[in-house]
């Protein structure tokens, strides 16, 4: 055998080559282009010692840089307490997949429960899942979850003071499923809820997804909007950041009749885009429309306590056609990461969390608008996050940052900057990144 990894005799490749039809294995591949197909000789380094390969690993990772981060738009620089790594790295957690036993499971079913209870909570909402592979794909679930239950109508409006990533996967996920998209306009760096309600007089709208706060940092104020949607027999989600929720007003409290959003701002650290956990919350009325599974807790033959997968709502248990979703993975890892969070922090800590971000955005603000070099750009209540104007090159001011270990605000165009802070950055380096920005 020419690859002893490879458990085929050659009597079993010729059986099923010729069950294919064709005659050798490169047969397989005579429509790929013969100038794409690589003919030299691997670059392949030499084996190496359990010593030289960490010495080697430990240069690579030294290459890395820790940066002070004044950036967000969707990620945020959030604490992550050390405890965290130490149980999440437990082989039992690490190896755990799906908990399809429940008499074997009880651990793995336990933190899921903690976990949906605890987004039920921040949400406000009867009924969490657990759970999606990030944000943007929640929010794309969300959608399919209010076509379904609106059955004749096919139309879902975003509105554009959502992030343009989760809007892009939306629409991606969308158009090969036969969904409408339309975008509600932003004004004044809101949604501009006149122009939805001339959307919804349509009549064909299945439902709504607004954010808060939205891709500015604004709060938004949603007072009546979900009984202007579900006047029209539409639904109402809300993309909300978890973190935030502690401080603001739920979607429930909005008459949402779904939440969704990033688990990332529950302490997950940045690590170059990832792993990161979506969430989503219905309430119970659209509990059957929801992907993924729930775990519900119920008691054993003893009347102790016990776990259970309630709803299984994916392609494995039911038929393909009936399946509300085709995500297999219900990142069960990063939902223990978002439980183990939450545990430490409790609802004190995760409100300060918010209260210290909140103080640290405002005192940079006004820092900024005083230096006369930036200008507000929209007079709307915020959190953490913000957008100025300025006409310093800001291009050139970021490459100064980074080269002081800094990153900057992110650059959206026209001179628009927006800044984010959280509770791990402290006044020295607030005030030292105004320093440097506006230096000459």
């Amino acid at each position: 055998m020419s690859n002893k990894f490879m458990p085929h005799t050659e009597e079993d490749v010729k059986v099923m080559l010729d069950r294919i039809g064709v005659a050798t294995i490169d047969d397989l591949y005579a429509d790929v282009p013969q100038e794409v197909i690589f003919r030299e000789e691997y670059d392949i380094p030499s084996a190496m010692s359990e010593v030289e390969l960490r010495r080697h690993f430990k240069e690579l990772a030294d290459k890395n840089r820790s940066l002070t981060i004044f950036a967000g738009g969707g990620a945020y620089d959030h604490y992550s307490p050390s405890t965290i790594a130490h149980l999440l790295s437990r082989s039992e957690f690490y190896t755990a997949y799906t908990p399809y036993q429940p008499e074997i499971s009880q651990g793995t079913l336990q933190y899921i429960f903690e976990y949906q209870s605890m987004i039920s909570e921040l949400t406000g909402m009867e009924a969490t899942n657990a759970s999606m592979y990030d944000g943007a794909t929640a929010a794309a679930e969300a959608m399919f979850m209010m076509v379904a239950s609106a059955k004749k109508k096919n139309r879902v409006l975003l509105s554009s003071t959502l992030s343009e990533r989760v809007i892009s996967v939306v629409k991606t996920y969308a158009k090969f499923h036969g969904v409408d998209i339309t975008e509600i306009p932003e004004k004044d760096g809101v949604t501009d809820l006149a122009a939805m309600a001339e959307l919804l007089g349509a009549g064909d709208v299945a439902g709504v997804i607004l954010p808060t706060p939205n891709k500015y940092g604004i709060i938004e104020d949603f007072t009546g909007v979900a009984d202007s949607i579900h006047a029209t027999k539409g639904y109402l989600a809300i993309f909300a950041d978890p973190s935030a929720l502690a401080v603001l007003r739920t979607p429930a409290e909005w008459g949402a009749d779904i939440a969704c959003g990033d688990g990332q701002t529950l302490g997950m650290p940045l690590a170059f885009g990832g792993p990161y956990l979506g969430f989503i919350s219905c309430s119970k009325g659209m509990l059957r429309k929801m992907p993924g599974r729930v775990v519900g807790a119920t008691k054993d033959a003893d009347g102790k306590r016990a776990y259970v997968l309630t709803l299984q709502a994916r392609e494995q248990h039911i038929r393909r056609e009936k399946a509300t979703s085709n995500i297999c993975s219900n990142q069960s890892l990063m939902a223990l990461y978002a439980t183990i969070y939450l545990s430490l922090l409790g609802k004190e800590g995760l409100k300060e969390v918010n209260v210290l971000s909140c103080d640290g955005a405002h005192y940079l603000y006004n820092k900024l608008i005083e230096s006369g070099k930036f200008t507000p750009v929209f007079d709307k209540p915020f959190l953490k996050e913000f957008v100025v104007k300025t006409d310093l090159d800001m291009e050139k001011v970021n490459a100064r940052l980074l080269e002081k270990g800094i990153m900057g605000g992110l650059l959206l165009g026209d001179g628009k900057v927006e800044f984010a802070v959280t509770e791990k950055r402290t006044k020295e380096e607030i005030d030292n990144l105004v320093k440097i920005m506006i230096e000459d």
